[in-house]
């Protein structure tokens, strides 16, 4: 008896032929069994999808194994959309069919397993959205056709009605009528007008075989500096992310010498399983259509599947913080709280639903108690097509180490959420004010910071920055990008800046280009002179802080896997600190000259800190100062490098109260006096340094000196949170050591106990 053959049809029509004859209805309702045959691996997954759709559930391409002659495709396994646990909403659905190719070409069911462990949907009912018809419109391009509903009721084309039984076929729509062509499969030689209709095409594609695509590299001319050549790639190539596992598939296309391009190279294998199978109306965006005609705007590796659908994606995150973060994240809230008392966490409501979420744990209150003077808002998670809005607020420690000072998943990105998120956490930290923020450039977010930290300086996160410069200068001169380098980056003076930025601005006639005035505007947000003058810690100008969690907690983390992750990143991150703790009490550094000055803060310092004082004190050695003005008490001095002329500063001196200040705003910016002022010092026979410019932020014993300074500015239940964990942060430090012998176990335990017997 000859096996029966299924032949499915591209978009998902079945046509069953047994024994010659055209399938009847009862064919169409068949159930899937070992030894069906089928033409390709295609035609079984439509036959599945199409079995699945009728039953009540949704597929995805599962594994695919090789031969290891060849290295050709054998086999593949296509699932129930519920198999594994990956995401929330998986339940390790056991469903699942192996199709296995022949040595004639056929592939063959040879493993089955019906059987679900979740609810199967109505028979009949159509779980894939289905697009209704739209008037016949004539097709101007492939990027055209592409963008309209590849199928259609099959009883709606041929009759104007519904299809038997309930049942939705898919038909392969044929050139004519109404307009329409099905999507063909990428080959080589498949030619485009553009490298966007190719871009647009490849996204097509992917969304009807279920995965995403990046852009990839870009290979240009040597002559002319002209794009020759475009990868895209699926979003799982490459190992840079947590969620990307090496995929190889891509789809090259090169530039022909008619100005088309063509598919030049191609790999359709993945090696993860793709998601499920839908079909709907991409409305690519502005910013999509532009994609591709412009370099990349910063955001490579952005998933290019949320710029098409934005708003839907949007929409869903809304809702799940609410509907599935919420109620996890309560009973870890719920939890923490029993172990700590300065645990805090507030929620957004807006009529009667969970938005926005906040929460810190005592260790990070106590943290912005003495390192809240500069705080980063990172908001990367929007660098990636994310799961969750993940954002954090970080601070720099006295090792400039980054300490977690609250963390949060973020509704929307409107003024009013931001504003909510900023004035909850000023409440959670006992109203602390910020020196300086650093943030994304967004106007919610300028606006945000300007109404609940009015005297906060806003400083412009570095990899926006450069994601405009790349979007907004791609078609400037060299010449005007290499002269714009040096105004942003070399200009000494804000007066040398102005006169060169108007200079630069009348030269290439960009008086109109909007983009440059409103950088201009908002100078003293992102160039390098107008921020030297200001508190960040040290935190370098024009770097790209790293997240605090790294890649072990992000905006892709799924639910099942973010607590764990984030307690797991969190105490990583604290015992890098206690080391660091730990190493600053019990070693000492070693001097350099056998000056006071060095002894005093090798004594005070931490070690990071200390490094960074001695290399300025002995890069003093190699400068000379010169008094250039003198009246009363006050003293200028020019202080320039031996055998460099460039190299030169002023340095302003008061005899008064010992004060003292740079023009290369060192101690400004970082809070470590400079080389220059050193020097001075130094001529001036100074043999310590004064107190106001030994910062408590970066000494050994910073958290007690700050914490006796808190005492006035907090309630009675937040000082004693503080000084739990500072007592607590101190023992472990006992514990830490006294754990390294015997010996030191003894010692330990006697200091401890005598301790006890004076605090009892």
């Amino acid at each position: 008896m000859n096996p029966m053959v299924v032949n499915a049809f591209p978009v998902g029509i079945v046509h069953v032929i047994n024994s010659g004859n055209v399938e009847s209805e009862g064919d169409l309702r068949m159930e899937p069994s070992v030894g069906l045959e089928f033409n390709s691996s295609d035609e079984a997954r439509d036959f599945y999808g199409l079995y699945a759709m009728r039953v009540g559930f949704k597929i995805r391409t599962g594994q695919l194994y090789r031969s290891r002659r060849d290295g050709s495709v054998s086999s593949r396994r296509f699932v129930c959309s519920k198999e594994g646990f990956q995401l929330n909403s998986r339940t390790g659905c056991p469903a699942f069919i192996r199709v296995q190719r022949r040595d004639s070409g056929k592939w063959i069911i040879d493993q089955i397993q019906k059987d679900h462990n979740h609810e199967l949907g109505l028979e009949g009912e159509n779980n894939s959205p289905v697009l209704q018809q739209k008037p016949p419109v004539a097709p101007k391009s492939l990027v055209e056709v592409l963008r309209r509903p590849k199928v259609k009721l099959l009883g709606q084309i041929e009759n104007g009605g519904s299809s038997p039984s309930g049942i939705i076929n898919f038909k392969r729509q044929k050139r004519g009528g109404d307009g329409r062509q099905p999507l063909p499969e990428p080959y080589t030689g498949l030619e485009f007008n553009t490298a966007n209709e190719a871009y647009e095409y490849y996204q097509s594609y992917a969304e009807s075989v279920g995965f995403r695509v990046r852009i990839g590299q870009l290979f240009r001319s040597k002559n002319d500096g002209s794009i020759t050549s475009r990868r895209f790639v699926c979003s799982k190539e490459g190992f840079q992310h947590p969620s990307r596992v090496g995929c190889g598939a891509f789809m090259r296309i090169k530039k022909k010498d008619s100005g088309s391009w063509m598919v030049d190279r191609l790999n359709k294998d993945h090696n993860h399983d793709l998601g499920e199978q839908t079909v709907y109306v991409n409305k690519f965006s502005t910013a999509s259509k532009k994609f591709i005609e412009e370099e990349t705007n910063g955001m490579v590796s952005m998933d290019l599947g949320e710029m098409n659908t934005g708003k839907l994606i949007k929409r869903s995150r809304e809702s799940k913080i609410g509907t599935d973060w919420y109620p996890e994240l309560l009973e870890y809230f719920q939890t923490r709280q029993a172990e700590d008392t300065g645990f805090f966490y507030s929620v957004e409501v807006d009529n009667g639903s969970c938005r926005s979420v906040f929460w810190a744990d005592g260790r990070s209150r106590y943290s912005c108690s003495q390192f809240g003077d500069v705080v980063i808002l990172d908001t990367s998670y929007r660098k990636s097509n994310y799961v969750v809005p993940f954002a954090t607020f970080v601070g720099v420690n006295h090792h400039k180490q980054p300490v977690l000072l609250g963390s949060a998943l973020i509704a929307n990105e409107s003024k009013e959420c931001f504003t909510w998120l900023f004035q909850t956490w000023f409440k959670a930290m006992s109203c602390c004010r910020p020196k300086s923020i650093i943030a994304d450039q967004d106007m919610a977010i300028q606006q945000a910071i300007t109404e609940v930290f009015p005297r906060a300086h806003h400083r412009f996160s570095s990899w926006q920055i450069r994601a405009k410069e790349r979007e907004n200068l791609r078609s400037m001169p060299i010449e005007f990008r290499y002269e714009y380098g040096k105004c942003i980056y070399e200009s000494e003076t804000t007066v040398e800046f102005n006169t060169t930025w108007n200079s630069l601005v009348n030269k290439y006639n960009l008086k109109g280009n909007a983009w440059l005035q409103q950088m201009y505007d908002k100078r003293e947000s992102w160039v390098p002179l107008y921020l030297r003058g200001k508190f960040f810690a040290g935190i370098p100008i024009g770097e790209t802080v790293e997240s605090f969690f790294g890649t072990q907690v992000n905006g892709q983390t799924p639910l099942r896997e973010f607590i764990p992750r984030y307690e797991q990143g969190l105490e990583q991150c604290r015992e890098d600190e206690r080391k660091e703790d730990f190493n600053s009490f019990n070693l000492q550094s070693f001097s350099q000259t056998k000056e006071a000055i060095e002894e005093q803060c090798r004594r005070l310092y931490t070690f990071t800190i200390f490094k960074i004082f001695q290399d300025e004190l002995l890069q003093s050695y190699s400068y000379i100062g010169i008094k250039t003005y003198e009246e009363g008490t006050i003293c200028r001095y020019l202080v320039r490098r031996s055998g460099n002329e460039n190299d030169k500063h002023a340095v302003t001196f008061s005899a008064v109260n010992l004060s003292v200040n740079c023009s290369c705003q060192m101690f400004e910016f970082e809070g470590v006096l400079c080389r220059h002022v050193l020097k001075v010092f130094k001529l001036l026979n100074i043999r310590e340094l004064p107190s106001q410019y030994i910062l408590p932020r970066w000494l050994r014993n910073a958290e007690y000196r700050i914490l006796c300074g808190a005492e006035s500015r907090v309630s009675s239940q937040e000082l004693k949170a503080f000084m739990t964990w500072s007592l607590r942060e101190t023992a472990c430090k006992y514990v830490e050591c006294g754990t390294t012998s015997v010996e030191k176990y003894k010692l330990a335990y006697e200091i401890m106990r005598e301790g006890g017997k004076r605090l009892y």
